[in-house]
Parts: structure tokens; C-alpha cells; sequence
């Protein structure tokens, strides 16, 4: 019934045969259940006066639902409002008033509107009300705490009874968690009568938040029953410290127990098989996302179109954005950054038109893909146009990336003196990644004198590493200066600073093969030390020959 009145718009009304409790029930479900089908807040206005005039305005559970859409909606002011309203309306009696609820509601909406600081006031404003916390209401305001705040309520917690609930014990490890206090959150964890497999998740969060992820594994190991959510968080754990091939191995490892991934589990793998390269491992996640049936959304989507990106398919990477249904924001970042990283310039400025055709508004990473892909195209007036009409036509104020992309986009097209006056005139610092751009630029370019400038000061900021003497010593080798290339490098030696190792991977059977020069960690290095003296003796086989043959 209701669903018919909500798609035909037409008005409401109500059995007169019940009698007043089955009634008010009845309205109860009829407000609740219209209030869950609205889609924008301008539907919230006439059922918010039809329950006005049926005396639901008092009723908790319809003004929490009232509240809580309205949060969900993104009208945070008009439920603040709202919440005024009522309040001073309600007779507050005692703490199993369901008033607790109408603050539970308001609190959630905050904190879910990235308002911390106005959730923590309204709990601090109940609290001095004398009314009395719930469960509910405390998980929803541990979620807007600092650190202190949540030391102050735990200690709240205790005094009230609530020292036992499993909700508010999650809470408080996620949150001690959060501000990388592992002594805390694992004495929560350590305090829990069941420390079953969702316990033993959260603490895991907790160490991968906190870079303890030999940690992680350990509590991983010891869980005796573990679900698709317990081997996601490991999994996503490890990504996240950058344990790219160990991630994978947890993943076979989970297909080895017929543990059924989901939709993150599907988005953690394709993030690791992104930073490795590993295009058909990543194929392969493709089509078990598919042959498992897991929903395409944005959330899968999105990841595919990074991984084929990053691993060199560009067109499979463009077919995937093509059949998304539902495109936002971060799908068209992500097309556009991959066109921009595949130097189809074109094509990413055009994707950036179709999304702001489309009604999309840019945001800041954006900006930065754009201005990548006239960087690599080679597009220097549509890039200052881009910069230049930031803040006036998109209302971003530009970055530091912003400001790298076009010390990039200058460098690249040989303009090096007008890149480092941008430089000079920038509202902020330079950082390191903008300098090594510049110093590059002069590299190719052969501005030995700016290559020095912009090195030294790379060297004076204390943000360089071995690649800036490098590039230095590059730069001065190109130019025949080989006494100052020497000097650098005999700076280098003096000040013990090393080369950082090249590496490289290669993918074998789905399995992701890691070296680095000179490492001897390889379990098969022995046959790999004895087939590169091969190839070095057939190497130099071959030069003799040719030498011979010239001759």
C-alpha cells in the first residue's frame, strides 16, 4: 500500500475502523515508511506537516526517522531545526524516556555529516540535561571523539553499566585504534568475554591502521573462525602497508578454505595487483568478479579501471568505464588520470567535458588529472586556461599538486626559466617532487646552470635523495663537464649516500616475482645468478663476433 501511494503522489489516508493504539501504530508505519522512499529533502517538507497535524510530532520513533533522513539527505541544518523544535516541546521525565533516541538521531547526523565537533557538544548538552546515555548513543558519539574525549566517556561508560556492551567495546577499540593507541584498544580486546571473529577484526584494523601488521597476521592466525569480513580486513590490512604479494597470497589462501569474497575483498586485490603490475592476475579477479556475480558498482568499477590502468590496458580500462551504469566522480578522476598517464591527452580533456556536460563538478583530483594530461599532451595554453580558472569557474582553490602540474607542464615544453619563476611567485614552499621535475627538465632540456640552482636547493631543503646527485651528475655529464659529474658522485660516496637499488617485477603463472639488484633472497637465486652468467657470456660472445666482423 504504501509503495503505491508514494509512486502514484497521491494523499494519505488512514483506516477510521482501528482503534487510537492501532492507529497511531498504523501512522507510525505509514510516516516511517514514506520517509524511507524519499530521495531529495523537498519531499520531506509536506510529510513533515501531514505528521504535524496527526499529532506525530512527538512521537520519538517518527522524529527520529524525520531526523535521521534528513541528516542522510544532506540537510543537516533543517534536522538541527527540527531538533530545536521538538525539544522544546518534549516533557523530559525520566532516563527511559525514548527522548534518548531524538539525541541518538541528531548526534548520528552529525558525525555522518563530518560536523565531529557539533556531535560531541550535543552529547556534552544531553549529559548536562541529566539524561541518561544508551548504548546507542554513546557508539554513535565515540564515532565524533578525540582522543581525550574518549578516555573521558569510557571512563563515563564504567560508571553507567556499559562497560560490558559489545557495541561500545568495538567502538573504543576502533577509536583508540584510530589515534595508534595499541595498548589501549588491545586491553578493550583482551577484556571481552567473546573475542569471536568481528572482535578479532576490528582489532585487526587496528594494527594495520597503526603499521603493526606482523601483529595483524599473528591475531589473524589465532581466530579459529573466520568470514569473508575477517579475511578482507587482513587482506586490505596488508595493502595497506604495501605487502602487495603477501595480500595476494592471503587471497589464494582464502580460495583454498571456499571462503566467498565480496566486493571489497575484489577491490583490495585489484589495488595490490595495481602496485604490481600484475595484469593478469588482475584479469583473472575480473572475471571472477563476474563469474561470482558480484555487483559491477562504482566501488568494483573504479578499482578496474585503475588496475587496467596502471598495468598497461588502456583500452580494457576504457571499455569498463563504458559499461558502468552509474558513473560518479571518481570514475571519471580515474579514466581521466589513466588516458592522461597512456598520453592520450585528447581523450581525458574530452572525458573531463562529458563529466561537466554531464553535471558533475570537478574536485581536486580532478584538477590534477587534467593538468596531467596536458602535461603529457603537451597542451600548454588549455593547461594555464585549466589553472587559471580554478577558484573562479570550479570554486577549487588550487594545491601544491596543482601548482607541481604546472612546473611539470612548463619543464616539459622546454620553458624551464618560467617554471621556476611560477616557482618563486607560488603562495607556498616547493616541495621536493615539484623540484625533481623541474631538475629533470633541465636535464633534457641541458640547463646546467638552472640544474644546479634547483639542485642545490633541493639539496639545502633536506627533502633530496640519491636521485638528485644523479640527476646532477647527469646533467654535467651530458654537458661534458665530467670533472663536476665525478665531483658529485665522489660527493655521494663521502656522504654515504647510496644509489637506491633498481627493481623490477615480473608476473609468472599468477605468481608476482620481485628483484632487486644485488639481493640474494630469491629462493631460486642460485638458478638465476647461473642463467644471467649465461647470458653474459653469450653477451660478450656476441660483441667479439661483431667486433671481428667489423674489422
Amino acid at each position: 500500500m504504501i509503495s503505491s501511494i508514494t509512486a502514484s503522489g497521491g494523499p494519505l489516508t488512514f483506516r477510521r475502523d482501528l482503534d487510537p493504539n492501532a492507529l497511531r501504530l498504523s501512522r507510525r508505519k505509514t510516516f516511517i515508511s514514506l520517509l524511507r522512499n524519499c530521495k531529495n529533502i523537498a519531499q520531506i517538507p509536506p510529510i513533515h506537516a501531514k505528521i504535524i497535524r496527526t499529532f506525530h510530532g512527538q512521537d520519538a520513533f517518527v522524529v527520529f526517522e524525520l531526523i535521521r533522513i534528513c541528516s542522510t539527505l544532506g540537510s543537516i541544518d533543517y534536522a538541527y531545526d527540527l531538533f530545536r523544535y521538538i525539544l522544546q516541546r518534549l516533557i523530559l521525565i525520566t532516563y527511559h524516556n525514548p527522548n534518548v533516541y531524538l539525541y541518538t538521531a541528531m548526534i548520528d547526523g552529525f558525525v555522518t555529516s563530518n560536523r565531529s565537533a557539533d556531535g560531541a557538544a550535543l552529547y556534552s548538552r544531553m549529559i548536562d540535561d541529566s539524561i541518561m546515555p544508551d548504548n546507542y548513543v554513546i557508539t554513535s558519539v565515540l564515532r565524533a571523539c578525540d582522543l581525550e574525549e574518549c578516555r573521558e566517556i569510557q571512563g563515563q561508560v564504567l560508571k553507567l553499566g556499559f562497560g560490558s556492551c559489545r557495541s561500545v567495546r568495538l567502538k573504543l577499540m576502533e577509536v583508540y585504534g584510530r589515534y595508534g593507541e595499541l595498548v589501549d584498544a588491545k586491553k578493550v580486546f583482551d577484556e571481552m568475554p567473546e573475542r569471536d571473529e568481528v572482535a578479532a577484526t576490528v582489532m585487526i584494523n587496528c594494527y594495520s591502521e597503526c603499521g603493526s601488521i606482523e601483529e595483524a597476521l599473528e591475531l589473524f592466525k589465532d581466530v579459529k573462525v573466520k568470514d569473508t569480513v575477517c579475511w578482507t580486513a587482513m587482506i586490505d590490512g596488508l595493502v595497506r602497508n604495501k605487502e602487495m604479494n603477501k595480500a595476494l597470497e592471503l587471497f589464494r589462501e582464502m580460495q583454498m578454505e571456499n571462503v566467498s569474497p565480496n566486493e571489497f575483498t575484489a577491490v583490495c586485490i585489484l589495488s595490490a595487483c595495481s602496485d604490481l603490475g600484475a595484469l593478469e592476475l588482475g584479469r583473472w579477479v575480473h572475471s571472477f568478479v563476474e563469474s561470482q556475480m558480484i555487483t559491477l558498482s562504482n566501488f568494483v568499477g573504479n578499482a578496474l579501471i585503475n588496475m587496467y590502468s596502471r598495468c598497461g590496458d588502456i583500452n580494457e580500462a576504457k571499455r569498463v568505464f563504458k559499461g558502468m551504469v552509474d558513473k560518479d566522480v571518481v570514475s571519471y578522476n580515474t579514466i581521466i588520470s589513466g588516458l592522461a598517464m597512456h598520453g592520450e591527452s585528447f581523450e581525458a580533456i574530452k572525458e573531463f567535458r562529458d563529466m561537466v556536460n554531464r553535471g558533475f563538478r570537478p574536485n581536486q583530483v580532478t584538477l590534477v588529472a587534467l593538468l596531467n594530461a596536458c602535461s603529457h599532451g603537451g597542451f600548454l595554453d588549455i593547461g594555464l586556461e585549466v589553472f587559471n580558472s580554478m577558484e573562479r569557474v570550479f570554486d577549487v582553490e588550487p594545491q601544491i599538486e596543482h601548482y607541481g602540474c604546472v612546473v611539470d607542464l612548463l619543464g616539459r615544453v622546454g620553458r624551464l626559466e618560467e617554471a621556476y619563476r611560477f616557482i618563486e611567485n607560488m603562495p607556498m614552499e616547493p616541495d621536493h617532487i615539484m623540484l625533481g621535475a623541474l631538475l629533470s627538465a633541465c636535464k633534457i632540456h641541458g640547463n646546467v646552470e638552472l640544474g644546479e640552482k634547483v639542485a642545490k636547493r633541493l639539496i639545502e631543503s633536506e627533502d633530496s635523495d640519491s636521485g638528485t646527485y644523479v640527476l646532477l651528475s647527469n646533467i654535467y655529464a651530458s654537458s661534458g663537464k665530467w670533472k663536476e659529474s665525478n665531483e658529485i658522485r665522489g660527493s655521494m660516496r663521502d656522504s654515504g649516500i647510496d644509489k637506491e637499488p633498481g627493481c623490477s617485477t615480473i608476473e609468472v603463472n599468477n605468481q608476482i616475482h620481485e628483484f632487486l639488484v644485488g639481493d640474494t633472497t630469491h629462493p631460486e637465486k642460485e638458478a638465476i645468478y647461473q642463467r644471467l652468467q649465461e647470458l653474459v657470456r653469450v653477451l660478450r660472445f656476441k660483441d667479439v663476433m661483431l667486433y671481428i666482423n667489423d674489422m
